[in-house]
């Protein structure tokens, strides 16, 4: 069971963060996958090929659960 979703994030200096978000509730590597695609929606907008985050730090880059 996965408890931790690690978003990979590449900051507009080039550097690649990793943020950590703790899920609510432990769930399967799919649900966390699931999961994951319906976090991106809130964070993040899709224009030019990629996923630019809604706070401006960079470009999302993908996840690891």
């Amino acid at each position: 069971m996965v408890k931790t979703l690690i978003i990979l994030v590449l900051l507009f200096d080039g550097t690649l963060v990793k943020d950590k978000f703790e899920l609510p509730i432990a769930m399967s590597v799919h649900e966390c996958l699931d999961f994951s695609e319906k976090y991106r929606k809130t964070i993040a907008v899709y224009k030019d090929n990629r996923f630019y985050l809604k706070d401006g730090r960079g470009t999302l880059q993908g996840f690891i659960c």
